[in-house]
């Protein structure tokens, strides 16, 4: 089987990886502790589907719940975190699909500034605190108590550093550097916690979403239908993927994308339908 990637990244595709007749839209994708695969499955039932590592079809929840699946994100605790896109809200769920918390108001938006107006990715940092890109509706970044407490927002439309033209992703590293994909501006920018600008990386493909691995290595979802590595200091090691409906291939925009711990990617697609694939690394 030919590899594909670049570099010490190199992947196997492996073939027809989770299609089931559920599998649609795909916003999202994320995995557990045990490596378990949750998609985050738009069309055309808006629900969580769970697969075992090996593609097992597991579980499915949350069809009462979801009306637009946009961001999902899974704690080193085993907590699910998702964003929805219609309904203004960012909800914490358990593993089995238990609804734990809601933030925000289901079906209205907040008022300018404040959360949420279509939120686009919700994450904890390493100290325990909330960050959410905000989003579709605002351009804005809130970071905050885990009982919903704003600390601190910042964010406004334009082109300008801490400006925003979509706010598509959000992640926190280690030392609580906030990493922002800025969609609409094709780039990144990077704040500290209180939001304050550092830096930003202007050479992006139309950003979607970003992993940062078990070795502090960045990964980015683009537009472009490729996979940009990046290290911490803004260092592109290069980039893999090309147009296309074969396997291996992105047919349109990779949306999210998710690095277990063996090193697999999974990478899904919302444009088209039935596009989640996952690259096994070698």
């Amino acid at each position: 089987m030919a590899t594909i990637g670049i570099g010490d990244y190199q992947y196997e595709v492996d073939e027809g990886w989770g299609m089931i007749p559920q599998l649609g839209l795909v916003s999202g994708v994320a995995c557990d502790s045990d490596d378990r695969v949750y998609v985050y499955n738009r069309s055309p039932q808006p629900a969580m589907l769970v697969f075992e590592a090996d593609g097992t079809f597991v579980a499915e929840w949350g069809k009462d719940i979801f009306q637009k699946p946009h961001g999902v994100w899974i704690s080193p605790e085993d907590e699910i975190w998702t964003t929805d896109t219609v309904d203004h809200t960012v909800r914490k769920f358990s593993l089995d699909g238990e609804l734990l918390q809601t933030f925000g108001t289901v079906n209205e938006p907040g008022s300018p500034g404040t959360p949420f107006n279509q939120p686009t990715r919700a994450v904890l940092s390493a100290s325990g605190e909330m960050y959410v890109s905000d989003g579709y509706g605002q351009s804005r970044v809130h970071r905050m108590t885990t009982d919903g407490e704003v600390i601190v927002s910042w964010g406004a439309p334009g082109t300008g550093p801490g400006e925003f033209n979509l706010p598509h992703d959000i992640a926190v590293d280690n030392n609580d550097r906030v990493y922002i994909l800025d969609r609409g501006n094709l780039r990144c920018q990077i704040f500290n916690n209180d939001g304050e600008f550092l830096t930003e990386w202007t050479d992006l493909g139309s950003p979607n979403d970003l992993f940062i691995d078990s070795d502090n290595i960045i990964h980015i979802a683009e537009a472009r239908q490729s996979i940009c590595i990046m290290t911490f200091d803004g260092e592109i090691i290069g980039r893999w993927g090309e147009k296309g409906t074969a396997p291996g291939q992105f047919s349109d925009s990779p949306h999210g994308i998710w690095i277990d711990s063996k090193g697999d990617i999974y990478v899904s697609e919302v444009i088209a339908e039935r596009r989640l694939q996952k690259f096994a690394r070698v």
